[in-house]
C-alpha cells in the first residue's frame, strides 16, 4: 500500500495501519484525504472543534440535558490511488462497502440543516420524546420520563452523544426518502440508507426471535459468533451502507460549503465538533489538533468519520471502519487503533505534501 501524489511520490503505509489493527484483533477499511482550504470550524477545546465562546452556537436554551450526560466502481479494496483531482490520499479498502451504523447521522443532520436553511423547518419546533420512542443509551434515548425538546436539540443529541431516539424522531420528521435523495444529489451513489436506529433494532429482534429489547439482552449472550455475524445489520449488502471514500467525500463537501447552503454546512460542522466521544479518532492526535467527527458502533463494528484540523491550517477528512472477529462492542483496543491508524494516515499525507 502506498501514498500516491500524482503518479510519482510513494510512501508505504499499509503495513503500519494493518499492524495496528492486527494487534487489536481487527481489520479495517480506511480513507484519508486532504480537503484543502475552505470555511473554518470555530476554535474550541483541544481535541475537538466547537464554538469560540463556549456556547452551543445555536442560541438555544431549550436543551433536555447536558453534553456530558466519487467512488470507484471497481471495488479495488486495497489499492492506493490518487484522488479524482490527482490529490494525495490514503486508501485501504476505500471502495469496499461498509456498514454505516450511526455514521449515517451526518447525512441525516445535513438534510435537517438544509431544510432549516430553506425555511421548510422551524428548528425550534417542539417534539415529545415518550416511552415508546426511547431505545436506551445516551441522551433522550435513556431518559426515564417523557421530555419535550426542539428539533435542533434532537439534531444536537443525535450528533453529540449519538442519541438513537433523537435520530429516529428527526428522521421521521424530515423523511427517509429525502435523506436518500440527498445522497444521490451529492453523487454518493454507493451510499444506501434503509432506515434509522429503530429499524435496525427491530430487524435484530426479529432475526434472533426476541419480542423486545429486554428479551434480546437476555438472548444475546447465548448467541454464537457465527449467528451474530449473520445478522443483516452487520451486512453492508442488507443494511444502511456506504464506502469510506464516499464518506470522506461527504465530509469534504460539508467542509467546503458544497453540500448545501453555507449556513447548513456550518451547522453540521458545529454539531460534529460537539461530539463528546474521544476514544477513537481524537485519541490518536495531540491536544493541539482539533477533530470534528461522528462515531458508529454495532456488535463487532467500530467506526468513526471526521475532519482533523492542524494548527497550521491543514485539514484532512478521515473515515475508518473496523470489524472484529468476535461481536463485542466495547473493545477499547480497537477504538484506540482507529485513532492510531488515522494519525498514521494523516501524517503520511502531511509528509507527502511537503
Amino acid at each position: 500500500m502506498s501514498l500516491c501524489e500524482g503518479a510519482a511520490r510513494v510512501i508505504p503505509v499499509e503495513e503500519r495501519v494493518g499492524a495496528v489493527f492486527a494487534a487489536a484483533g481487527a481489520e479495517a477499511r480506511l480513507h484519508a484525504v486532504a480537503i484543502g482550504p475552505g470555511p473554518s470550524v470555530p476554535n474550541g477545546p483541544p481535541g475537538r472543534a466547537g464554538s469560540p465562546d463556549g456556547t452551543d452556537g445555536r442560541g438555544s436554551p431549550d436543551r433536555a440535558g447536558s453534553e456530558d450526560g466519487r467512488a470507484s466502481e471497481d471495488g479495488a479494496g486495497s489499492e492506493d490511488r490518487a484522488g479524482s483531482a490527482g490529490r494525495a490520499e490514503i486508501a485501504i479498502g476505500a471502495d469496499e462497502p461498509v456498514v454505516l451504523a450511526s455514521v449515517f447521522k451526518v447525512l441525516l443532520v445535513l438534510e435537517f440543516a438544509r431544510q432549516v436553511a430553506a425555511g421548510q423547518l422551524d428548528p425550534r419546533e417542539r417534539v415529545w420524546v415518550t416511552a415508546d420512542d426511547r431505545l436506551g443509551g445516551w441522551g433522550t434515548a435513556g431518559c426515564l420520563d417523557d421530555i419535550e425538546v426542539s428539533l435542533r436539540d434532537l439534531a444536537h443529541f443525535a450528533m453529540s452523544v449519538s442519541d438513537n431516539s433523537a435520530a429516529d424522531l428527526l428522521l421521521a420528521r424530515i423523511g427517509t426518502d429525502t435523506v436518500r435523495l440527498l445522497a444521490a444529489e451529492l453523487g454518493l451513489h454507493r451510499t444506501r440508507i434503509l432506515g434509522g436506529p429503530r429499524q435496525s433494532l427491530e430487524t435484530m429482534l426479529a432475526e434472533v426471535g426476541a419480542r423486545d429489547e429486554r428479551e434480546f439482552a437476555a438472548i444475546y449472550p447465548s448467541l454464537t459468533a457465527e449467528r451474530l455475524r449473520g445478522l443483516s445489520v452487520l451486512d453492508p449488502e442488507r443494511t444502511s451502507a456506504s464506502t469510506p471514500r464516499e464518506i470522506t467525500r461527504l465530509l469534504e463537501l460539508i467542509w467546503r460549503d458544497e453540500a448545501g447552503p453555507p449556513e447548513a454546512c456550518a451547522r453540521v460542522r458545529d454539531l460534529m465538533g460537539r461530539q463528546v466521544f474521544r476514544h477513537r479518532l481524537v485519541s490518536g492526535f495531540p491536544d493541539e489538533v482539533r477533530v470534528a467527527a461522528k462515531t458508529g458502533t454495532l456488535p463487532g463494528l467500530h467506526a468513526e468519520a471526521g475532519v482533523v484540523h492542524y494548527p497550521d491550517g491543514g485539514r484532512y477528512a478521515v473515515a475508518v471502519f473496523a470489524r472484529t472477529g468476535d461481536p463485542v462492542t466495547n473493545r477499547t483496543a480497537v477504538d484506540s487503533a482507529i485513532g492510531a491508524a488515522a494519525r498514521i494516515a494523516v501524517e503520511a499525507l502531511r509528509e507527502g505534501r511537503g
